[in-house]
């Protein structure tokens, strides 16, 4: 585990090591982003504004030795498109690099005194403040090719798009992947739109000659990894030729669609006509008959072993994109009434381009088409929302805010969100546990902060019925407290599959981690410690004024019946209020 803090304040170009206080020293991931976040930023703050801070981390086993799917990269603040603490993470090449350096984490904080960006180079010297004037107003696909070439030794990249250049609350923070492509994304909540704030337009970072990551007990960590690798390699869902690595995540549309959950034309129907055509099994059809570069089995970061990703290739086989998500293929396709991978893998390249999450964008989009501003299924216009975005119109910056935004804009009350926060791909009304995640989560309507959807759909970790209400409080909290771990681990949130149905993966997450960091922790600890992450986060949205009354779905999902199943949202505000009832002021 990383033994100091970087510290960079923008405010007088300053850089600090630190080492890492007791009170954060058994913190990784998330879990230190929270931390940090709760501890030095103050709830009520401006997220653009100088108090605000972006805080960047690896997890507990990033960047130590054959730890499998560990390349994730935690980014922590306060949300500008929710109000809320945020932590988003992203694959790619950062978190490895990071850890590498011996750092625990890096604070971003304070704000230029002029009206000048920054290229940050970090390595085992120190912190660079290069001029960024030149990157100024280009896309990700450009920045990462002139960093390459401007810096040695294959660097990470993080960086912010013209989105985050002009502090848009849907604006994510890039990760080049190994190809060296902005795929990878902390997308959700706006956090490149703090880092636009803090002048920051890249950060390089270069790992050559780092210390490396200290192993506390080598044997204890051997062992955990070699139960997690036994498990994610057994699994249905994440072997070799399994279910992920085969289609991608993208597998679940025509599953998601036959259960009657996949949203459809901002969230007015479960079914989609056109859910075969954006699937992952017509991506990998596509791949084969294209060929070139397109691919799937696809790593978005060195040592990953599910490799769950894609290269989605043009008519003429050069690569387009990567990665076509699920979550994308849906917020741009079905969504939108739209079923042509094409167009939306060229809407997909532009989101990668210009810094916005996948999600929000595409989610935007179905508003703009709720309000008339264009047609359910115009691929066209929906494909030209993004020039207006990028070429900073005033239509594009309403587009550029989000849904809630677009909504207001143009009177829309049909608003899929909860705390300023778009909904993903799953409809809670007849997905209820991932409704309850939806509502009460810290991070506003997220399927990753407990993803229900494994023991509702998939059947990992015993099979729960997605249309019944009981006992969705106590599945959520559950979910969102491991996810809170496995957050904090560096872990690829997949690995999620196989230790919920194999106890030996679950035994060696904890094992590896405890191996890597010294702490005394087992499985049977993952739980309460994610739910300490989860208090940290919980209190610190109460002190930015936030209340159970937030915790709720949209009106609309009340007294609007989803079809096919014509079902409501029926959780009541009592069971909602119990999952974080057990938090309280120390």
């Amino acid at each position: 585990m990383g033994k100091k803090i970087l510290r960079i304040n923008m405010s007088d170009m300053q850089t600090s090591y630190e080492d890492v206080p007791e009170k954060w020293a058994r913190w990784a991931g998330r879990g230190l982003t929270s931390a940090i976040t709760y501890d030095e930023v103050d709830p009520t703050c401006h997220p653009l504004g100088p108090n605000n801070k972006v805080v960047i981390a690896p997890g507990w086993v990033t960047g130590s030795p054959a730890a499998p799917s560990s390349g994730r990269t935690s980014f922590g603040g306060k949300s500008p498109l929710t109000g809320t603490i945020k932590e988003a993470n992203s694959g790619g090449l950062s978190g490895q690099k990071i850890a590498k350096l011996g750092l625990a984490a890096i604070i971003l904080e304070g704000v230029p005194k002029k009206d000048k960006w920054y290229t940050l180079v970090i390595n085992k010297d120190g912190v660079e403040f290069e001029d960024a004037s030149g990157l100024i107003g280009k896309g990700m696909y450009d920045v990462d090719e002139i960093l390459w070439e401007q810096y040695p030794n294959e660097p990470a990249v993080i960086g912010i798009g013209q989105a985050g250049e002009m502090k848009l609350s849907n604006a994510g923070i890039s990760v080049n992947d190994p190809e060296n492509k902005p795929g990878r994304y902390a997308g959700r909540g706006g956090m490149g739109a703090v880092m636009g704030a803090r002048g920051v337009k890249a950060i390089v970072v270069d790992d050559t000659d780092g210390p490396g990551v200290d192993i506390a007990d080598a044997d204890l960590f051997k062992q955990g990894r070699r139960k997690l690798t036994k498990a994610i390699g057994k699994h249905d869902l994440t072997k070799k030729d399994g279910g992920l690595n085969a289609f991608g995540t993208n597998v679940l549309m025509n599953i998601i669609n036959e259960a009657g959950g996949l949203p459809t034309r901002n969230f007015s129907a479960g079914q989609f006509e056109g859910a075969a055509l954006n699937s992952g099994e017509k991506v990998a059809e596509i791949v084969e008959e294209r060929g070139g570069e397109g691919m799937t089995g696809h790593s978005c970061h060195p040592g990953c072993i599910i490799q769950c990703s894609n290269i989605y290739p043009d008519e003429d086989g050069s690569a387009l994109v990567s990665c076509l998500e699920y979550e994308t293929a849906w917020a741009l396709g079905a969504n939108c009434g739209i079923d042509d991978l094409d167009y939306i893998a060229k809407m997909t390249r532009e989101c990668n381009d210009l810094g916005v999450d996948t999600i929000e964008a595409g989610n935007t989009i179905a508003i703009a088409m709720e309000a008339g501003v264009l047609e359910f299924g115009d691929k066209e216009g929906a494909l030209k929302t993004f020039d207006e975005i990028r070429e900073g119109t005033p239509l594009g910056r309403i587009y550029g805010q989000g849904v809630e935004a677009t909504a207001k804009a143009f009177g829309v009350h049909r608003v899929p969100t909860v705390k300023g926060q778009s909904m993903p791909a799953y409809e809670p009304r007849a997905i209820k546990g991932i409704g309850v995640t939806y509502a009460t989560t810290t991070m506003g309507a997220d399927h990753t902060s407990g993803y229900t959807i494994a023991p509702e759909i998939a059947g990992v970790g015993g099979k729960v019925d997605p249309l019944a209400d009981e006992d969705k409080d106590a599945l959520s909290l559950t979910f969102q407290a491991a996810t809170a771990f496995i957050d904090s681990t560096g872990y690829c949130l997949f690995i999620a599959f196989p230790i919920l149905d194999i106890e030996e993966g679950w035994a060696g997450m904890a094992e590896s981690v405890a191996g890597v960091t010294g702490l005394d922790i087992t499985g049977d600890d993952v739980i309460e410690i994610g739910k300490e992450v989860l208090k940290m986060e919980r209190l610190f949205n109460k002190a930015a004024g936030f209340t159970p009354a937030d915790d709720r779905l949209p009106e609309f999902m009340r007294y609007e019946e989803l079809p096919p199943h014509n079902v409501k949202w029926t959780m009541a505000d009592e069971d909602l209020d119990e999952v974080y009832a057990w938090v309280q002021e120390d």
